[in-house]
């Protein structure tokens, strides 16, 4: 679909100068704009692309014509040296284009009705969290109706106890529940214990389920227990906890105090104290010192750069526990102390970006449904336009006649036809192209699987409608770029992109990797673009129990040499003292920039929080200085890489020269005033 107000644009232009703008338009297509070599590049073949890149899409920076024309430009001399080159005709190319191809396949194979009606379906269940438990009674979903019929009367058996009065659903989930998540797992030597969770999934949304379940979900009021809901897993019981408006993406920080599940009662009040005490402090101050805060405490290190900023997640990537606070929070706002699994979390909420609209929210939606095992409805409906548009003919006489001639062999994965079969008898065929018998018995003998509740005609009849299904579809595959210029564009683009990229790794990338000697005189030719700052060699010692800080003040009064600080500590078997050392920049480490950089200085600093006690020693104080290469390779590679992409565009500018027909150019620029 195009962009609105270029459609505007399009259709005030046209009340202005109705026949002669749409004939000049098509006129101009097709004249040359400028040649690359010996490859001439139409108006059309430039601003079909120009459209897309700068117009139709959300670009930042929209770029001017002849801005973009050198873009385009250096992209299609990449791509000429790389078809000239022949990485197109490499077996990895054409196995990652087939893959491509096979995504951009899927929108144009699908139904237009049933993917709405799915969509709206999934916009309106994106609006609500769902916090549900179940009890799964587990059956095959290929079992025997017998034993598909007691799964679901026992199911139905435990429902009637769930439903009793004063039931606890928890406790029917860890008595009954085939899930193994419900009962916990005790230590092993390769895992540790894992608490149960009695049956609660937590939160979840649209998609974060199987299909069928998150129907029976979305279909149960809050508070009540399903009929029991059948998956590929088996039978469900679910009981919906709780409906909410959705959070959407949520951004968060914490300040996390690990702790085990099954941790002794005094470290969880030890724990819970030191948290309730970090709370108090924050709270003192407004939140004005959280940074400082995680900082000094948290236990989640991935996070300190971010001020304990979690990366961004939905409500079923996180436990229960921890979206229920935010849930209950406003932005900026920071909640007392929560226990997880995991230990208690000090919770900051950040933003939550809820649902959007439904026109904003129905593309991704779409991508998600092709995806999804809901986009078989879709497909049902587009097998039966496929077969009407090709004109799929079956013989049912000749079918008829070779299912007759299987036997139970097919049955033991060991078929083989029999000697009077008609191999080249037509099955079906799709628009006059005939798919023969000998077609099908290839297609048997790469598919056919062990079976033992099926007799050998219900059996080679579900491989033949498998088999005549794929035909027809792959047929419709193999017409797509005919049908769908849209779709030709498209997949043209993803091969020129792959071609770009594998020659980008050659020339650019992989290159200044490899060239070592090159990478160390580009290093040598720029060294005073990668310097040090002012930096200072510390020791910082850690000591968390008062009872240690004593002794460990003695030794360094005592004159131990800070290299030997380690080994003295544990000579002396102090506890909980931990010693770091190395060169520090501004920023790198809170407690050695609260310390004078001065050779000598020993800086005490106890915490406001707990009973740790942080003591900083500066044994050096170095000025800005150069970075070696080993100091700086990444940056250094990075910056050769540049280096090396320019001089190579410029020796392709040589190798295929560009003219530009400027009448031309000057019509297109007018077109896009």
């Amino acid at each position: 679909m195009k962009n609105r107000n270029f459609l505007k644009m399009f259709v005030l232009a046209s009340l202005i100068m109705p026949a002669f703008f749409a004939q000049a338009q098509s006129k101009t297509d097709k004249e040359v704009l400028m040649t690359i070599g010996d490859q001439s590049i139409t108006v059309k073949d430039f601003t079909d692309v120009y459209y897309k890149n700068n117009l139709k899409s959300d670009v930042i920076e929209k770029k001017s014509v002849d801005d973009y024309l050198e873009l385009f430009t250096t992209f299609r001399m990449k791509v000429m040296e790389a078809e000239r080159l022949q990485l197109d005709t490499s077996a990895k190319f054409k196995k990652e284009l087939a893959g491509y191809r096979k995504q951009l396949a899927k929108p144009f194979m699908s139904s237009d009705d049933i993917t709405d009606e799915l969509i709206e379906e999934a916009y309106q269940r994106k609006l609500k969290d769902i916090r549900a438990s179940h009890i799964l009674i587990r059956c095959d979903k290929n079992a025997l109706p017998s034993d598909t019929l007691k799964a679901y009367n026992k199911a139905m058996d435990i429902r009637k106890k769930a439903l009793a009065k004063g039931a606890d659903f928890g406790a029917l989930a860890d008595q009954y529940s085939d899930d193994p998540s419900a009962k916990g797992m005790k230590a092993t030597d390769q895992n540790p214990a894992r608490p149960g969770n009695h049956g609660d999934l937590g939160y979840f949304t649209v998609f974060d389920m199987v299909y069928p379940f998150e129907t029976g979900a979305y279909n149960t009021k809050e508070g009540e227990i399903s009929m029991p809901v059948r998956s590929d897993f088996g039978y469900h019981l679910i009981k919906v906890v709780s409906i909410t408006d959705a959070l959407g993406s949520v951004q968060a920080a914490h300040i996390f105090l690990q702790l085990p599940f099954d941790a002794p009662a005094e470290d969880v009040a030890a724990t819970k104290q030191k948290a309730d005490n970090i709370y108090k402090e924050l709270m003192a101050q407004n939140g004005k010192n959280w940074n400082e805060m995680v900082k000094q405490y948290t236990d989640d290190k991935g996070t300190i750069a971010r001020n304990g900023a979690l990366s961004s997640f939905t409500v079923s990537r996180i436990v229960p526990e921890f979206i229920e606070v935010c849930k209950s929070l406003k932005v900026d706002e920071i909640a007392k102390p929560v226990r997880t699994n995991y230990g208690f979390h000090i919770i900051k909420l950040l933003s939550t970006s809820g649902v959007s609209s439904f026109d904003k929210e129905s593309k991704g939606l779409s991508e998600r449904i092709e995806k999804d095992m809901r986009s078989k409805k879709s497909e049902e409906l587009v097998l039966r336009q496929v077969k009407s548009e090709y004109k799929f003919k079956q013989n049912d006489k000749n079918l008829e006649a070779f299912l007759a001639t299987i036997d139970s062999s097919i049955l033991r994965n060991a078929y083989e036809p029999a000697a009077n079969v008609d191999m080249n008898a037509t099955l079906f065929s799709l628009e006059n192209n005939p798919t023969k018998v000998s077609d099908f018995v290839t297609y048997i003998k790469a598919n056919m699987t062990t079976q033992k509740y099926v007799t050998p005609a219900t059996y080679a009849y579900q491989l033949y409608e498998s088999f005549s299904n794929e035909t027809a579809m792959n047929y419709a595959d193999a017409h797509l770029e005919d049908k769908y210029p849209e779709f030709k564009a498209l997949v043209q683009e993803y091969k020129d992109g792959i071609l770009l990229f594998d020659l980008m790794d050659r020339e650019v990338w992989n290159k200044a990797v490899k060239d070592t000697v090159g990478l160390a005189e580009f290093h040598k030719r720029n060294a005073s673009k990668y310097m040090w700052g002012d930096r200072a060699y510390a020791t910082v010692i850690t000591v968390t129990r008062p009872e240690s800080l004593p002794k460990v003040k003695a030794l360094l009064d005592k004159g131990v040499e800070l290299d030997s600080l380690r080994s003295a500590i544990q000579r002396d078997s102090i506890g909980y003292a931990f010693v770091r050392k190395g060169y520090y920049q501004r920023g790198d480490n809170q407690y050695v920039d609260q310390t004078e950089w001065k050779v000598g200085v020993r800086n005490e600093i106890p915490s406001t929080v707990d009973q740790s006690t942080t003591i900083v020693c500066i044994r050096e104080v170095r000025k800005p200085e150069q970075k070696t290469l080993k100091e700086s390779r990444g940056l250094v590679t990075s910056d050769y890489q540049v280096e090396l992409e320019q001089n190579w565009v410029k020796s392709l500018k040589e190798k295929y020269p560009v003219k530009i027909n400027e009448s031309v150019l000057e019509k297109v620029r007018n077109m896009y005033k």
